[in-house]
């Protein structure tokens, strides 16, 4: 019965070293080397060195004077510990007046334009970094009138920030909130809180 035993235990111990140890330490040397940034949760911080994000993972912002994200259903929105979607389908009621609810208040604040679908959505994760450029276009005069510039000024610096197709042919184009909140404050300053 040992000549059967002692075979799987060196099986078990050889394959836990390699596959268990040996693998995840080269998978992450090869990360750590070749993608630094990436590997380390495409952290971004401000000038004081504080980290203020990660451009993977989105946050919500409510001030009049910043790109606003898509909606979250991440526990209390943009919870990265509770990350996921409603799980409401397209006929639930809730989920049909939030919907109907957002577009209205959307489309108060900027009557002349349609209301991007993802201005009223949330995604799976309810962490989306980006929005799409449409909806980053719905919000140029929302944001101009906040920080006291004109509309073409914001303008230049979302579409300096419109990421385009992965490889050219994967995903949608898109612009990560995030990284052009932090563009429009390098460019007209932090705003004022909104006292209130």
């Amino acid at each position: 019965m040992l000549n059967h035993i002692r075979p799987a235990l060196v099986m078990v111990v050889l394959f836990t070293g390699l596959l268990g140890v040996a693998y995840p330490l080269a998978v992450t040397w090869v990360a750590q080397a070749a993608f630094p940034a990436q590997a380390n949760g495409s952290l971004l911080k401000d000038e004081r060195g504080q980290v203020v994000g990660s451009a993977l993972v989105g946050q919500g912002f409510a001030q009049a004077a910043y790109l606003h994200p898509r909606p979250s259903a991440a526990g209390d929105g943009y919870d990265a510990a509770a990350s996921s979607g409603s799980n409401m389908g397209p006929l639930n009621e809730d989920l049909a007046m939030r919907v109907k609810d957002e577009a209205a208040r959307l489309k108060s604040e900027n009557p002349s334009a349609a209301t991007p679908a993802d201005a009223v959505t949330a995604s799976a994760s309810g962490l989306d970094p980006h929005v799409s450029p449409q909806y980053a276009v719905f919000q140029i005069r929302r944001i101009a009138e906040a920080r006291g510039v004109q509309e073409v000024q914001v303008q230049e610096v979302i579409e300096k920030h419109i990421e385009g197709r992965t490889l050219d042919v994967l995903g949608q184009p898109r612009v990560n909130v995030l990284v052009t909140n932090r563009a429009l404050d390098a460019r007209f300053g932090r705003p004022v809180p909104q006292s209130g």
